[in-house]
């Protein structure tokens, strides 16, 4: 199949990351890829696709393409306007929700009523979707082959708890993962605060309770982070679509305490991978901190669990389902 993707911007985030390892996943089964982007050239991982260049979308001939796949909102109505036909929507979570785009949730409806199919990358993202259409299939989410490992080294002393995200995008929770790593200190445990994201911190970031933050890693830097870490904190808010680092971390085989939202809980029917604690709960997070760090057997429980789990995301079986998906639509 030849398949087109729509990418307004080629800025280093967990979306993009996504975008990129699925194209070179279908690429590794045979298919051609494009990459269209009104962004700049991508300089932070490697990529398999071709790429194309535009300054409209809708510049874009679209005539050899089977499928042209939408992957923001913002680039719906161009899929649509160019290939109605052809048009897909891979939705990593539904923007409508995220409280920056408020003032523009009309404009966000409007693009998820065009009639167009839905592929998810989490099943507690198809109630949602299907409040628009109901061409939603699930796909899964990817996580990039480096991630996984069978087995992890010997814990750091003291050990390193890690989180993930930009303080500056309110679901990411990042005020309530540095609460947890407060309220487990008060309770004399002792571990090295480890901060990661694309952006820089903010202002108000508690910078003297961390020992390392790294900003804008690529792939590579990012796997051998989170590779040197014991224990992961995901606090994101019930609007997250996925929570890619929470998975990686699973991958990776490194024990997580994240918060009970429907996209965490959607990893797998048992809930037995991660430990849970209510959203926008510093104290909840904060005691199953506690709890992760505490005790040696549950941290082992976790990181065999998480890698079970992990197993559906791997690159291989995410394309297989991406590609029967499309196979599906074609008939």
């Amino acid at each position: 199949m030849n398949i087109a993707y729509l990418m307004a911007d080629t800025a280093l985030s967990g979306g993009i990351r996504v975008q990129l390892a699925q194209a070179d996943a279908l690429i590794a089964r045979g298919h051609r890829v494009r990459i269209v982007t009104t962004g700049l050239p991508l300089t932070w991982r490697p990529s398999r696709a071709e790429w194309i260049y535009v300054d409209d979308f809708n510049t874009y001939d679209a005539r050899d393409d089977d499928f042209v796949i939408a992957t923001f909102w913002t680039t719906l109505p161009a899929a649509f306007a160019i290939a109605p036909e052809k048009a897909l929507h891979l939705c990593q979570g539904y923007e409508g929700a995220f409280t920056a785009y408020a003032p523009i949730r009309g404009e966000i409806e409007a693009a998820y009523r065009l009639p167009i199919p839905k592929l998810v990358v989490t099943r507690s993202l198809i109630p949602i979707c299907k409040q628009f259409t109901d061409d939603v299939t699930y796909i899964g989410q990817i996580v990039d082959d480096e991630f996984f490992r069978p087995r992890t080294p010997a814990e750091n002393d003291p050990m390193r708890v890690l989180l993930c995200g930009e303080s500056q995008v309110d679901l990411k929770g990042i005020s309530e993962g540095y609460g947890a790593a407060a309220h487990a200190r008060w309770f004399h445990q002792k571990f090295d605060l480890i901060r990661v994201s694309p952006w820089a911190p903010s202002r108000e970031e508690p910078l003297d309770a961390v020992q390392e933050f790294h900003v804008a890693l690529n792939t590579r830097e990012m796997t051998r982070l989170m590779h040197s870490c014991d224990v992961l904190i995901a606090p994101n808010h019930a609007e997250e679509g996925f929570g890619l680092p929470a998975a990686e971390a699973m991958a990776s085989g490194i024990p997580v305490v994240m918060t009970s939202i429907p996209s965490y809980r959607s990893f797998d029917d048992t809930h037995d991978y991660a430990l849970f604690a209510p959203q926008e709960n510093a104290v909840e997070l904060g005691e199953k901190l506690i709890e992760v760090l505490s005790d040696a057997d549950l941290r082992e429980r976790l990181r065999a669990r998480g890698r079970e789990v992990a197993e559906q995301w791997r690159s291989e079986r995410v394309a297989e389902r991406i590609e029967t998906a499309l196979s599906a639509l074609s008939s």
